[in-house]
């Protein structure tokens, strides 16, 4: 269906969009996603103003820091914020106290980003390019969401020199806000919500269990809810993804499951990520790294981060026709890739460069006259 017969012209929108490159390949895909924004703009008359700021390992070159305050204003002041990657072996040591990924926390805290939400939905043009099956991947469409600024990954961290220590802890009130905002989000769906845990064997998973059990018998009782134990989960996923409509889980098994997930798809490059807490403002991102080994060489694959800013405009700025335009660009960027490698993302076997898909997608956007990279980041 057309998005013109789903959703009335929107009102001409002014915002504001927080871009943070950080590292690897993010620059790139980052900057494929804002030229696909821009055009979005230009065709449906908003007025998008983009604040580029440090992230990352970049950071920590520039300032000694993973997260420095100015990239924190930038994006406290923005209606949106999107990310690229970051990290990358040049600050891998394990043992370093600096590293580009606590910026990246430092950030989803700083937000109250709470509730990542990680879209799976397979492209018939795709389904080739994915280890599964074609027949157990036709009609998967799942979304999970991640409790994203709780667990182990926010828990207090201990090293010693004969053992370390990583706690998990979530509390009552992070369980609740993040399963109701998976319950309605499966209210706009199939209506049925799976939750996630290890409640044979964590005391945080059974205190998980019986806090989503209460929040859906409470307020929730139209949905229907499953849980399932992460171990059983991991094979369901691939043996029988089209079962599910979202998952919810917590920080930890959410970041495992949906890299998984991404063989469903085929490859990473092609799923999107929004993160997103009580407020509009959200935080938007590919699910893959920074890829240093392909970094600059103009071969990473923005369709990730395009979709990214698909979902920025959805959730953030409430333009569902303009997001809906955008991800009907790559539906046919993908589509046309099937038969000709040109136009085929690297890695799903093409030929095609950064370039060459960003500027495919903003021709299909209507908007051929200033290709990507000639547009800059910077207003």
């Amino acid at each position: 269906m057309s998005p013109d017969a789903t959703h009335a012209p929107s009102s001409p929108c002014r915002a504001r969009i927080a871009v943070l490159p950080g590292d690897g390949i993010g620059p790139e895909v980052t900057a494929a996603a804002v030229a696909a924004l821009r055009a979005v703009g230009r065709r449906f008359g908003h007025a998008f103003a983009f604040d580029e700021a440090l992230i990352g390992g970049a950071a920590i070159d520039a300032s000694d820091e993973a997260l420095p305050a100015a990239t924190v204003a930038a994006c406290e002041g923005a209606d949106a914020v999107l990310l690229g990657a970051v990290g990358g072996p040049k600050w891998s040591d394990p043992k370093a106290a600096l590293r580009p990924e606590q910026g990246l926390l430092a950030l989803r805290r700083a937000l109250g980003v709470y509730a990542n939400l990680r879209p799976v939905r397979p492209h018939p043009a795709t389904l080739a390019h994915s280890a599964i099956k074609a027949e157990v991947l036709a009609g998967v469409d799942l979304i999970v969401v991640r409790e994203l600024t709780g667990g182990s990954y926010f828990g207090r961290k201990e090293r010693h020199a004969d053992r370390a220590l990583d706690v998990c802890e979530y509390s009552v009130a992070e369980i609740e806000r993040v399963a109701r905002h998976a319950f309605r989000l499966a209210r706009t769906r199939r209506g049925r919500l799976t939750s996630v845990d290890k409640a044979n064997v964590l005391e945080t998973s059974r205190l998980w269990r019986e806090v989503v059990t209460r929040v859906h018998r409470d307020e929730f009782p139209d949905v229907v809810l499953e849980h399932q134990l992460v171990d059983s989960m991991a094979m369901h996923l691939i043996a029988r993804p089209r079962d599910y409509d979202v998952v919810l889980t917590e920080n930890l098994f959410g970041d495992i499951l949906t890299d998984e997930a991404a063989m469903l798809a085929g490859s990473m490059g092609l799923l999107p990520s929004a993160a997103l807490g009580d407020g509009t403002r959200g935080l938007y991102e590919p699910i893959h790294g920074s890829a240093p080994d392909i970094a600059g060489k103009g071969i990473a694959n923005p369709i990730a981060a395009i979709l990214s800013a698909a979902l920025l405009l959805r959730h953030s700025l409430g333009l569902h026709r303009e997001a809906e335009a955008v991800e009907a660009a790559v539906s046919a960027v993908l589509d046309a890739g099937a038969g000709d490698a040109r136009l085929r993302p690297r890695d799903l076997g093409g030929s095609a460069s950064t370039l060459d898909l960003a500027q495919a997608v903003i021709a299909r956007l209507g908007d051929a006259s200033k290709p990507y990279p000639a547009v800059a980041l910077r207003d």
